[in-house]
């Protein structure tokens, strides 16, 4: 299982108080997962909240981020055909429309795709069923922009 979590602090909406937020992301059943648990130091407020949407909370991503690093998705062979990229990272997506497929395509082409480790990790499944040679490494650097589409879930 491929996870990757973190802690954050915030102040309680009920209280004043200092909240402790464990969130993140994994990979579950081969789907992108998010999540985030709390709770506050000086009251009985909580939380737990889980998905398996294609879009993680942005708050997430960026604590992971922060945290991790960016990871880059990158081709580590020949691809005689976009074909299978092109599916896998529809499928990946949620139905990521055909055009913001090809533009994503292309990313991984030139340079490779950057978000989280996750994320990173997700697509690497879906390519190499296709038979797509890729690799996920650190991808160095901070600035990230939110993938157009994927499926997240977290757990610290």
């Amino acid at each position: 299982m491929i996870t990757q979590g973190v802690q954050v602090t915030g102040l309680c909406s009920g209280c004043g108080g200092t909240t402790i937020c464990n969130v993140g992301q994994f990979l579950d059943r081969g789907r992108l997962r998010w999540g985030t648990e709390g709770r506050c130091e000086n009251c009985s407020d909580g939380w737990c909240e889980e998905d398996a949407s294609p879009v993680t909370p942005e708050h997430i991503r960026q604590a992971l981020l922060q945290a991790h690093g960016p990871s880059r998705l990158r081709l580590s062979g020949e691809v005689p055909s976009l074909v299978p990229v092109l599916k896998a990272l529809r499928d990946a997506g949620g139905g990521l429309p055909l055009g913001e497929a090809r533009a994503r395509a292309s990313e991984l082409a030139a340079g490779g795709l950057v978000g989280t480790l996750v994320e990173m990790e997700v697509l690497a499944v879906r390519l190499r069923a296709r038979a797509v040679p890729v690799t996920v490494e650190p991808a160095g650097g901070s600035a990230v922009a939110a993938p157009a589409a994927r499926a997240n879930r977290s757990s610290a």
